[in-house]
């Protein structure tokens, strides 16, 4: 009898519901370099991408963006930010329970993972999508604006939807399915750069006067980061080192080829050439548009999403510039919004497991059909939008005040912000 009760013991103390809690060296391993990997993505990635893509006088300005709001978002998380998002609260926000990562030490855990870690690689995701939105209002906005804006709108948009969505909150509790941040990233930063954009007015000769990139090998290069940077963005997201990541930075990879070769293809036919621009442009777009479905679809599903995102956002992307006028310069709302829409619509679709080669995960529903799932995403879509769209709006106005007016002198644009904000030239020829 004893016997009896010692092996039961024992199988009981390697049951994984007494284990749950255990720091896992392998998951940790792999978050620690996922988190390096996002991270990656901002610094250099989209800072080069971005730098390339405006014109020389204001190439150090978009480095200089990026960087000063990747140390600004990384004090705010750790202050507020965190907490706020990923802290038992209510439906709308989190409580105060890390304020200063109080409370976290080395032993702490979220899940199998240490918490320091799971809080760092959740930062480096509240870097970068402030981060993207520089895109929309680059070459025209002073720095002490760029500074004020992006740091209010951390933490009165990107938090609470984080919380709305990952932090336990009413759209979790609905049941959306956003992997690694269609809503949380690519739709609220988009959305902000559309209402930025158009509250701040178009570059000085837009759309009369050609703007063309500056420096096309750095985009390439800051794509090329970007491209390997999303590995741990998605696949990181999994928490943990297993199929499920697998599985997520291949859809990723494959959704970005997809979208390169769509984008150009359809390009090329447009305009008679392919450029560098649009294949790159069009990774991003697939990157972006599988973002929230990378943790849902397999595939198959990520060659159609990919092929879309690329053909969509071309659209998108001509049409607001050149049929509304939308100075959105670096593209940041018909990419990286369109896309998280789409994604996020998409994975409605193809997270079922009943299409075929097309099936994905599924949706976590014994009971949910397509068109329940596709309801609840276009709840996220729209209330991250609403929300998004509203506060950015304010958020613009306060900054406007608070800096005695947004966007630099007529001067300034036209003589460049290299020089003129920090008295420093990207070139020296």
């Amino acid at each position: 009898m004893k016997t009896i009760v010692s092996a039961l013991a024992l199988l009981a103390c390697s049951s994984p519901v007494f284990a749950q809690d255990a720091l896992n060296g392998g998951n940790t391993a792999w978050i620690l370099t996922a988190t390096a990997l996002v991270l990656f993505m901002t610094l250099p990635g989209l800072s080069l991408f971005y730098a390339g893509l405006v014109r020389s006088k204001n190439v150090l300005s978009v480095l200089v963006q990026c960087f000063a709001i990747a140390c600004i978002a990384s004090i705010l998380w750790l202050a507020l930010g965190y907490s706020l998002a990923f802290t038992e609260g209510n439906n709308w926000i989190g409580g105060f329970g890390r304020v200063m990562f109080s409370g976290m030490g080395t032993e702490s855990l979220s899940g199998d993972i240490p918490e320091p870690l799971f809080a760092l690689f959740q930062m480096t995701f509240a870097v970068i999508t402030p981060a993207l939105i520089v895109g929309a209002f680059a070459e025209r906005m002073k720095f002490s604006s760029v500074l004020i804006f992006s740091a209010l709108w951390l933490l009165v948009v990107y938090v609470p939807i984080c919380h709305w969505v990952w932090g336990g909150g009413w759209l979790a509790d609905m049941g959306l399915l956003d992997f690694a941040g269609g809503t949380v990233v690519h739709i609220t930063a988009g959305v902000a750069a559309l209402v930025t954009a158009m509250m701040i007015g178009n570059r000085r000769g837009f759309p009369e006067s050609p703007m063309p990139p500056h420096n096309m090998t750095m985009t390439v290069t800051g794509a090329g980061m970007l491209w390997v940077g999303w590995f741990g963005f998605n696949g990181g997201s999994a928490l943990a080192a297993g199929g499920a990541a697998a599985m997520a930075m291949l859809v990723t990879h494959l959704s970005a080829a997809a979208g390169a070769l769509a984008w150009m293809v359809v390009e090329w036919k447009k305009f008679g050439k392919p450029s560098a621009l649009g294949i790159v442009t069009g990774m991003v777009a697939g990157l972006g548009t599988i973002t929230p479905a990378s943790g849902s679809v397999g595939p198959a599903a990520a060659i159609v999403i990919g092929l879309t995102a690329g053909v969509v956002c071309f659209i998108a992307t001509h049409w607001i510039k050149r049929g509304l006028k939308i100075d959105d310069s670096l593209d940041v709302f018909p990419v990286h919004g369109v896309g998280g829409i789409l994604g996020t619509l998409m994975v409605g679709i193809f997270a079922s497991t009943e299409l075929g080669i097309f099936s994905g995960l599924g949706f976590g529903g014994d009971n949910t059909s397509i068109g329940q799932q596709l309801g609840v995403q276009f709840v996220g879509v729209l209330s991250t939008a609403v929300y998004t769209a509203v506060v950015t709006f304010v958020l613009v106005k306060l900054t406007g005040v608070l800096t005695g007016g947004i966007r630099v002198s007529a001067e300034e644009e036209t003589q460049g912000l290299d020089i003129t904000l920090h008295e420093e030239v990207g070139y020296k020829l």
